[in-house]
């Protein structure tokens, strides 16, 4: 691996410990010690290690991490701050959170087979660091760690995932990347040098906005490179943003020259003609929004007590309040605002009938997305009151769920507020933290538009750091610190206009040309004709209905009163809505083989009830249309009344009683058969549906056991890591030790020694070669007692003195005669373990017959 740059030098800058979230499962193990092991100890950086574990046993995983890394690694506690160069591994059978830089453990929400830890840590990683949060997916099974990344990419955070080919299990890494909101994708041992990288070329908080030109250019010359941008984000997109910001543009494509390692706006602008998906980042790049519910709550407190009500009272029974959100983002502003609005109307002294109507808007669609399905994650909770969450939402899974009465008084559309048309007659309006991102030019084209789309005395409410400003003829504040503001009909400013013409602010779109009248010479003969056609078609030609592929009527001809009825209820021009009863079932069959057939399909005499009670026979021809070109697909319906037959002239036929009350027997017989098959069907189909409700039950269960054993298996996978990974280490241990019991016999060899080891049973534990040339003794006699042994020494103390080494553990030192006239010196001396435990004897027996040899001769001439 290349060496690495010194990290201190590059995020000298950074006040704050920058905390990377690492996040895996099954396999995790291998990743995580190449990952750790590749960060410089002087990184500045804090790692937070969350892996699925099993609740019940102690985890060895930072003992085995620490192994990799020089880094300081610990197991998270409750309260422990955060320090730079440290890793942070999560216990068993707990959360980990980040909350004010300090780690926060929690017990598990959920049942163990639907923990989602990752996420919960991510979650609060984005939440507590916004754009300084970083992610990091590895290895495992499952999709844990998705929704925390898509939290961290919210907030502009950085998003870093596994290549999945290089995983042992790669299902989480290809969650997060079908996710659409990873940044970088490597092997793990290169994730860290580009984690640095990016560190060192991202913008600091509230530093510079200026990006970096080509070598060699001026300031002057990054309009060229910017322009290429933003021509093609808005081929890409339809969307320019010429007039937004530049300094938020600035930070936005130096993130993303940054995970790319891009040094110059030139040079992105390259890589951006090159690769039309990065466009597609780079536009969800510039679209992230940071929101939460009740923001400002002083503002929506003051909403709640004093604006909506006043609304409330001024409306009339039954009238409609229309409220439009710009900017919703993810919906949260939205939904705040349903809220404060049941509040409000519950604490109305009188029952109100007056509704809700909110239209929130966004330009980015993944958001208006999570908006629709209403679903938050738990840290809700810190901005949402407890009253409010039992009201209004529902636990669902890891998060909350919005309950559907909030949920219907919204509406969430995919809208561009500069490009497209604006929502209009409405109470009020919230537009707060979007015209920041909008350069004055634009602001300023944008308040008339809010001027017009508000009712007279409409609201407008705007963010914290934003206010109408010269337009102080369209909007009066009502409290200027809250940036509440209410329109003005009485003046108009001198160049007010509304921005249509303006719009898209800054690219010249082609206009259509008018299509010129034809020029074809009209005669009174052909008006004449012409007319008479229109009076037939209108007086004589039967009723018709064009219906286009879903259903929806989309032309009308002649008087269908007979046949269609508007359905009660929201206004629906759907045909089988609107069909009446008699008509629906055979139509509907007949619209389904119309489409593949080129003919027509008829319908004789069927009988439609007419309001009053009475019916009417009428034929019914159904044909789906090919020519012209524009009605293609369509489908035309036509209706003509059977008129009823003329009865014969009196006297010339008699009244056949007899015969029609039999008919009218069989006629009632027969529709007493429908209702008896009406009711077994309705039967069938409940018996249907309650065994439907079953399956799903039971498939609900199956899927509870089977995420719960997916993460057992997990557990398991991990646990097996770390005993294989112990299992080599107690290997490498057991080879230590062969290999230092091989040298202690070498050395005690080599030094020529006799050497006797005995346990605290004096029986033979170890022994020299030098030491069975004195001691009768063999390999077979290791475990024999002492007492079993002859030896060559004349010593019958041996075993005694022995023993009363073990007892007193003083030192015994004799020397001894031999039967074969050698002399020995004999130690006897406890043997002492490393723990500073007597573990037996050990005898040392060392040949001193040369000295007893010169000791006699001495002493033989000093006699002499």
């Amino acid at each position: 691996m290349a060496a690495l740059p010194p990290a201190r030098s590059r995020i000298t800058h950074r006040a704050a410990v920058r905390i990377l979230g690492i996040g895996a499962s099954a396999g995790g193990l291998a990743p995580l010690e190449e990952f750790l092991a590749r960060i410089p100890p002087d990184s500045h950086m804090a790692c937070v290690v969350v892996q699925h574990l099993d609740p019940t046993h102690r985890a060895l995983l930072p003992e085995l991490l620490q192994r990799v890394t020089p880094m300081t690694v610990r197991e998270a506690t409750h309260g422990m701050p955060i320090e730079p160069d440290s890793v942070y591994v999560i216990p068993p059978n707990t959360e980990l959170s980040v909350v004010d830089d300090l780690l926060n453990l929690a017990a598990p929400a959920e049942p163990r087979g639907l923990r989602l830890p990752i996420d919960v840590l991510f979650s609060s990683l984005a939440g507590a660091r916004g754009e300084q949060a970083i992610g990091v997916v590895l290895s495992g099974m499952g999709s844990d760690g998705t929704l925390g990344l898509q939290a961290i990419k919210a907030v502009g955070g950085l998003t870093v995932v596994q290549q999945p080919d290089t995983a042992q299990f790669d299902a989480m890494p290809n969650s997060a990347i079908a996710a659409n909101c990873v940044d970088i994708i490597a092997p793990p041992g290169d994730l860290p040098a580009r984690i640095l990288a990016y560190i060192a070329q991202a913008p600091a908080p509230g530093g510079s906005d200026q990006l970096s030109v080509a070598p060699g250019g001026e300031a002057a010359q990054e309009s060229t490179p910017l322009q290429r941008i933003f021509h093609l984000l808005q081929q890409r997109t339809r969307h320019d943003f010429s007039l937004y910001k530049h300094s938020t543009l600035h930070r936005r494509m130096e993130r993303r020259m940054a995970v790319h390692e891009i040094a110059t706006l030139a040079d992105y602008a390259d890589f951006l003609e090159r690769n039309p998906q990065e466009t597609d980042l780079l536009f969800k790049e510039v679209l992230i929004g940071v929101t939460h519910f009740f923001r400002d709550a002083q503002v929506w407190q003051y909403l709640a007590d004093i604006t909506l009500p006043e609304l409330l009272m001024r409306q009339h029974v039954g009238q409609h309040l229309r409220a439009w959100v710009v900017g919703c983002s993810t919906g949260e502003e939205a939904y705040s605002l349903a809220m404060i609005f049941m509040e409000a109307r519950d604490k109305l002294p009188r029952p109100h009938d007056v509704t809700l109507q909110i239209f929130a808007s966004d330009l980015s669609p993944d958001a208006i997305a999570t908006a629709r399905r209403g679903h938050y994650p738990g840290d809700i909770s810190r901005s949402v009151s407890a009253e409010r969450l039992a009201r209004f939402f529902s636990v669902h899974g890891d998060g909350y769920q919005i309950n559907g009465d909030i949920r219907d008084l919204i509406l969430f559309a995919q809208q561009d507020v500069v490009l497209d048309p604006p929502f209009t007659r409405l109470d009020l309006i919230s537009c707060r933290n979007l015209l920041i991102y909008f350069d004055p030019s634009l602001q300023r084209k944008l308040m008339p538009l809010f001027h017009y789309s508000l009712r007279a005395g409409g609201l407008l409410l705007l963010g914290s750091s934003e206010t109408v400003g010269r337009y102080t003829q369209l909007f009066a504040p009502l409290q200027p610190k809250l940036r509440l503001y209410r329109r003005q009909d009485s003046t108009q400013p001198p160049d007010f206009r509304l921005p249509v013409t303006s719009f898209p602010p800054l690219t010249r779109i082609a206009k259509e040309l008018p299509v010129s009248p034809s020029r074809a010479p009209s005669h009174a003969h052909d008006n004449l004709q012409a007319a008479a056609d229109q009076v037939l078609l209108q007086v004589y030609a039967p009723a018709a209905v064009v219906v286009n592929n879903e259903g929806d009527i989309v032309y009308i001809s002649g008087r269908t009163g007979k046949y269609l009825e508007p359905a009660a209820g929201k206004a629906n021009w759907n045909f089988y809505a609107m069909v009446r009863e008699g008509l629906r079932a055979p139509v509907a069959s007949a619209l389904r083989k119309a489409t593949d057939r080129s003919e027509a399909v008829h319908l004789p005499g069927l009988v439609v009830l007419l309001p009053g009670g009475a019916t009417q026979r009428v034929d019914i021809t159904v044909q789906t249309l090919r020519e012209p070109i524009a009605l293609r697909g369509m489908t035309m319906i036509v209706f003509r009344d059977i008129e009823p037959a003329h009865a014969s002239p009196p006297g010339k036929q008699k009244p056949k009683t007899a015969t029609h009350q039999a008919q009218a027997t069989e006629l009632q017989q027969y529709q007493d058969e429908i209702q008896t098959l009406r009711e077994e069907n309705r039967a069938t189909q409940e018996e249907l549906q309650s065994a439907n409700e079953e399956l799903q039950s039971t498939n609900e269960e199956l899927q509870s056991t089977n995420e719960e054993l997916t993460t057992s298996k997990e557990e398991m996978q991990s646990m097996n890591e770390e005993l294989q990974t112990i299992n080599a280490e107690m290997q490498t241990k057991l080879d230590d030790l062969a290999l230092a019991q091989s040298d202690m016999k070498n050395l005690l060899n080599s030094i020529e020694i006799a050497i006797l080891f005995l346990d605290q049973n004096l029986n033979v534990r170890r022994y020299t070669d030098r030491a069975s040339t004195i001691i009768n003794i063999r390999e077979s006699d290791v475990g024999r007692p002492l007492s079993d042994l002859t030896t060559r020494l004349q010593y019958p103390d041996l075993e005694k003195d022995a023993l009363t080494t073990l007892d007193t553990l003083a030192f015994s030192e004799k020397q001894i005669h031999a039967t074969d006239e050698r002399w020995f010196s004999v130690r006897i001396m406890p043997y002492r373990r490393l723990d500073n435990m007597i573990d037996g004897v050990v005898i040392t027996l060392v040949d001193i017959t040369a000295t007893k040899e010169l000791e006699q001769a001495l002493r033989k001439d000093l006699k002499s």
